[in-house]
């Protein structure tokens, strides 16, 4: 690893506050066939300004997972609290950023950022040099009138990304943000999104099937197991921020992705 990426250590996450915290979560669908469980009994915490990334197999319940957070699904059991206040609905206190950009092709890039602003009817002239302020960090400044099906994946998730940031949320919700793209831009894409994260010092809590991904961008891994999902491990990531590509050679990065991996030996991950 070049001695560039040795600056910056992300402090512990036990000495920060703690934002989003379930206690005892679980869910259970109601189907016509009978219930069908999607999350057993979950425990943990995100605190302030971490980057904590899900791993699991397909259907293990971690989009579910995701939703319940942001208010989007109630739990069938246990307490989801988000800032401090126990979830019930959907909240403004996070941005969420999808698999898919989901931009609406007749906005412009800009309008297409701005869209939470309009939605949350919040002060147009207070949120328009932010909007443009993060469109020019993701490196979109000259694409600002240009409309979605003018740009490239990797630009529209950029967008993306600038949209759930445009409020100024503390949390940051990502449901496999890069998985359509192609392996080259997706790695371009996670330097991006370490630096991003840095950039704006926000909570991050990132759903992936990758675990390279899971571990270059994370401070904590957590594992999820086969559905019924629930926590079958927990690992800290110690390589030092902010991290180069070349970090996927570094042999702590190998033997955690190896140790992770273990947990997976017939599931279908990359």
């Amino acid at each position: 690893m070049a001695a560039g990426n040795l600056k910056i250590v992300a402090p512990a996450a036990e000495m920060r506050r703690p934002v989003i915290e379930l206690r005892g979560v679980s869910k259970t669908y109601r189907t016509r066939d009978g219930e069908v469980p999607s999350l057993r009994p979950i425990d943990f915490t995100v605190s302030d300004g971490e980057f904590v990334v899900v791993v699991g197999p397909s259907g293990c319940g971690k989009t579910t997972l995701l939703k319940m957070i942001a208010g989007l699904l109630p739990p069938s059991e246990g307490e989801i609290r988000v800032e401090g206040q126990t979830i019930t609905k959907p909240h403004g206190g996070v941005g969420i950023v999808f698999q898919t950009a989901m931009l609406l092709p007749w906005r412009t890039v800009f309008r297409n950022v701005m869209m939470p602003v309009e939605v949350k009817g919040l002060p147009r002239a207070v949120y328009e040099p932010r909007a443009h302020a993060l469109i020019k960090m993701v490196g979109l400044q000259d694409f600002e009138n240009k409309y979605p099906w003018q740009l490239s994946g990797g630009m529209q998730q950029r967008a993306s990304i600038c949209r759930a940031l445009v409020h100024d949320p503390k949390i940051v919700l990502m449901d496999e943000p890069f998985g359509a793209l192609d392996a080259m831009t997706r790695e371009r894409m996670n330097v991006e999104l370490q630096r991003i994260q840095r950039e704006t010092k926000k909570t991050i809590l990132l759903i992936t099937h990758s675990i390279p991904e899971a571990v270059f961008l994370a401070d904590r891994v957590m594992v999820m197991s086969q559905r019924p999902g629930s926590i079958a491990s927990v690992y800290d990531v110690s390589l030092r921020r902010p991290r180069s590509l070349d970090v996927l050679a570094d042999p702590t990065f190998v033997e955690l992705t190896q140790k992770i991996r273990a947990h997976f030996s017939d599931s279908h991950l990359d």
